[in-house]
């Protein structure tokens, strides 16, 4: 389900050859595929002026109030403590106006390939009502892609990951990932498919979304975007590879991966210019469409009259994340 609406760092594609003479001594800086090498590190320090907070009305129609970053520091819905980023909701107040207090915070930077690893302690998946994410979009949307990482709506139990691009790409499963395909066309129009649906994959692992990622200490999600793929592999708290830990990630060396977008795609010219996204908005064109026939229907004659009136159900709908860092392997050596 897409997140976005109509609406940067590039980094160099490989084997780019710069040649430069000095004296009878000749220079060759070759752009080549190497070891994943730290970039940027988005932590406690740092992540609140290298974000920016999103607080117009939601591209998704949801009963959202997304507020600025001067509101959402002062009622306490974004802040840091013991080290991690708390993104929170409103869970005092019967909601009115636009809808239930909440916060969407986008990174300044964006990303054409490589690694991002994100460490979430907490999310606010499992709740009725909720419709959380954590994705990526590029500009012009969906002509540069959107990437959806983690996402869910209501008491969902397991992961749903998703790709949203223009006519012209589809995923098939090979065999090497582990979730299950659910719609293969990445058209946001696909005849046939929901709409916006996209190419999307269910994890079969409970423990990747919602209350029982967090009765497990969470854990870690890393994402890699290169010319052929967009491959997004779980690790729950503890089965954390020790490559991440000690910030050299060798995706070589993982395990089979949650999902895998790849077959009759050119990811390089659907996927461009992504940029990093956390967001909690509620109902909306997802989780409000379904509100009838699911779990949570018997809680309210509509998603909307839940959210207004229920702030109490929200307390535990939060982000605790302790980092998010992008790794590149296209970086310069001079030979």
């Amino acid at each position: 389900m897409t997140r976005n609406g109509p609406s940067t760092m590039r980094l160099a594609r490989p084997r780019r050859v710069k040649r430069g003479v000095r004296g009878d001594a000749v220079v060759f800086v070759v752009f080549s595929q190497a070891a994943y090498i730290l970039v940027d590190d988005y932590t406690a320090a740092n992540f609140f002026s290298e974000f920016d907070f999103f607080s117009s009305d939601d591209p998704t129609h949801g009963y959202v109030n997304y507020l600025d970053r001067t509101a959402a520091k002062s009622q306490g819905l974004a802040f840091t403590a013991n080290n991690a980023i708390y993104m929170g909701v409103d869970f005092k107040n019967v909601a009115s106006g636009r809808g239930r207090s909440s916060v969407r915070l986008t990174s300044n930077k964006a990303y054409d390939s490589g690694l991002i690893i994100v460490d979430i302690e907490h999310m606010p998946g499992g709740i009725c009502g909720t419709w959380p994410a954590f994705w990526m979009f590029g500009p012009n949307w969906p002509n540069n892609g959107e990437i959806d990482i983690i996402e869910g709506v209501h008491e969902q139990t397991s992961n749903l990951m998703a790709m949203h691009t223009k006519p012209g790409c589809r995923i098939t499963n090979s065999g090497d990932f582990a979730g299950d395909i659910l719609t293969p066309d990445c058209d946001v129009h696909a005849p046939g498919q929901p709409a916006n649906a996209g190419c999307s994959v269910q994890s079969k692992d409970t423990a990747s979304y919602g209350a029982w990622f967090n009765a497990n200490g969470g854990g870690v999600y890393a994402t890699e975007i290169s010319e052929t793929a967009v491959t997004i592999w779980f690790f729950p708290r503890n089965t954390v590879p020790g490559d991440i830990e000690t910030g050299t990630p060798n995706p070589k060396a993982w395990p089979k991966p949650m999902a895998k977008f790849h077959g009759a795609c050119d990811i390089a010219a659907n996927i461009k210019q992504q940029k990093i996204v956390f967001d909690t908005t509620f109902c909306g064109d997802w989780a409000g469409s379904v509100w009838s026939t699911s779990s949570c229907a018997a809680k309210a004659a509509t998603c909307q009259e839940f959210v207004q009136h229920n702030p109490t159900a929200f307390k535990e709908a939060y982000w605790n994340v302790n980092y998010v860092r992008y790794f590149s392997n296209k970086v310069p050596g001079v030979y």
